[in-house]
């Protein structure tokens, strides 16, 4: 079993996963189903009502869907991108909003923005330089769920120890990537709310992942 990647390296394991992550949508299902329920956790206890969080689950899950139109030789290439293949994954975000403009009304405009701007910081230092609070809030929560379930899917260290990886994680980024309210609000839902823990500790989302 390999060892846990030091905490400054995890943007490293961050940045391999996504650029892997397309063949979930032709091969497994189940990381995008999971950030879609983490999303929805998240809106409930912020308040939304239950109708408008299973619309944001729906869009969370589409949020990679543009990795669908990546190529396979960049998306499965062994070792690191060269900058100019890492211009061509940034535009899986921009691809799925494209792919998605036929999804009509109110749900459709979550999609499509979920998809265009799950990339974006607090601080504004994303992949298009907006300011994630300048954004509806469904794509930061969306955000911050996708970062939690992607060191599970990407590795095959214990759950347990990928959970206490990425909360480190996603502490560290209060005040950059994340809204430091966002965090504030996140990281004791994760560690007590008994559906998000179940993600990394029952794997009923992961089955056979690790």
């Amino acid at each position: 079993m390999p060892s846990l990647p030091p905490a400054e390296t995890y943007p490293d394991a961050r940045r391999d996963y996504h650029i892997r992550k397309g063949v979930t949508f032709t091969a497994n299902f189940k990381e995008e189903k999971a950030v879609g329920r983490l999303t929805e956790i998240i809106a409930l206890r912020c308040g939304v009502c239950a109708a408008q969080a299973r619309q944001i689950r729906t869009a969370a899950v589409l949020h990679d869907v543009g990795k669908l139109k990546i190529p396979k030789s960049v998306l499965y290439k062994p070792g690191s991108l060269t900058p100019e293949e890492f211009e061509v994954i940034k535009t899986h975000t921009t691809l799925g909003a494209e792919m998605l403009k036929s999804i009509q009304g109110g749900l459709g405009e979550m999609t499509r923005q979920t998809a265009l701007y799950h990339h974006e910081h607090w601080d504004g230092g994303g992949y298009w330089g907006r300011f994630s609070d300048e954004l509806p809030f469904y794509v930061p929560i969306t955000s911050i769920a996708d970062v939690y379930v992607a060191p599970v899917s990407a590795r095959s260290y214990k759950p347990g120890r990928e959970r206490e990886a990425a909360l480190a994680y996603i502490k560290n980024q209060a005040g950059a990537q994340f809204n430091p309210a966002l965090v504030e609000l996140f990281l004791p839902l994760a560690r007590n709310d008994c559906c998000a823990r179940a993600i990394f500790e029952r794997g009923e989302l992961f089955a056979g992942r690790y």
